[in-house]
């Protein structure tokens, strides 16, 4: 009876494993041709291809990218995702334009690459010491963030001083924006850190199963604290860069990226509840919500359009992630 009892379950199992795999199939199938099919809507917009639109998009997607592979990070290490990215960007900007007034401009990206990566990276301690819920950190973050800038900046912006930022910082490499040459460094470096580092393999264990990180001999705060600090560097280039494009900064430069940046990872195809993702599709997952946006903005919508548009997005893929995984 033992015998045909554990037979049974052994076919159970397997078929369990095999409607799970054909349903993350799906999943992919289905992913795919929603992105193909909103592919060629873009391309058949007219002047979509054009030199100025192309350049448009490359320079939007880069800050709204930057943010989009920092969020990466903390999705895959199972905390969903953080409200708080978008104010990093803005706080950055102003504190990049203050350090680079008082000390110069290769001390204030210092200063502005350390601030960011600090600011979020002690968010991720918190989460990663005392298992405080990710959610309400990033809400709490995101208040102290404008209240405590409100307090300082009663202008509200802040400008550079004259010849502070060099020209050569908002130019081109072979034709293409510096800041989407620094949006592709950053999609590569993060996915190095992913693939080939032993950070890498205990954030995707973290994200899959945070006891099973634990059992094995994982520091499960330090991975986490980690993922967030990464998340703080790369979200501080974006906030240096616009801050270098305006040659000023303000606390609005940042609004809407989280949930830009969520949409891009998400279209990415990282696994919503993490232990799964890649900053190369993510890359590609931004390109397709600039793409979007751009496309509305040429057929005359306003951007009440577009931040519908990346609602409807992230939820069909929040419902097909849920589908692919059985739940």
């Amino acid at each position: 009876m033992t015998q045909y009892s554990t037979a049974g379950t052994d076919v159970a199992v397997r078929a369990g494993a095999r409607t799970r795999l054909d349903r993350a199939r799906l999943f992919v199938w289905l992913q795919t041709i929603g992105i193909v099919i909103l592919v060629a809507v873009i391309l058949a917009t007219p002047g979509f291809l054009s030199g100025p639109s192309i350049l448009a998009l490359l320079t939007t997607v880069s800050f709204i990218g930057c943010v989009a592979i920092g969020m990466t990070l903390i999705t895959i290490s199972g905390n969903i995702m953080s409200f708080a990215l978008g104010a990093t960007v803005g706080v950055t900007a102003m504190v990049f334009i203050l350090a680079a007034n008082w000390l110069g401009f290769g001390a204030g990206l210092l200063v502005g690459v350390i601030f960011g990566s600090l600011l979020t990276g002690l968010q991720g301690l918190l989460i990663g010491s005392v298992r405080a819920n990710p959610i309400i950190i990033s809400i709490a973050a995101l208040a102290l963030i404008y209240g405590v800038t409100q307090v300082f900046s009663e202008k509200g912006t802040i400008y550079a001083d004259q010849g502070t930022v060099p020209a050569l910082a908002k130019g081109k490499i072979a034709g293409v924006p510096i800041e989407f040459v620094v949006f592709l460094v950053s999609a590569v470096i993060a996915q190095f850190i992913l693939s080939a580092t032993r950070f890498g393999r205990n954030l995707f264990m973290v994200g899959s199963s945070f006891r099973a990180a634990e059992a094995v001999g994982v520091s499960t705060w330090r991975t986490i604290t980690g993922a967030y600090l990464w998340a703080g560097f790369f979200t501080s280039l974006a906030g240096i860069m616009l801050a270098i494009r305006y040659d000023s900064a303000n606390m609005d430069y940042g609004v809407a990226y989280d949930y830009d940046a969520i949409a891009a990872v998400l279209v990415g195809g990282t696994a919503i509840g993490g232990g799964s993702g890649s900053a190369l599709r993510t890359f590609a997952g931004a390109m397709v919500i600039a793409a979007v946006q751009v496309m509305l903005l040429l057929k005359g919508l306003r951007q009440e359009w577009q931040y519908l548009a990346a609602g409807l997005i992230v939820l069909a893929v929040i419902v097909l992630q849920a589908r692919g995984s059985g739940r």
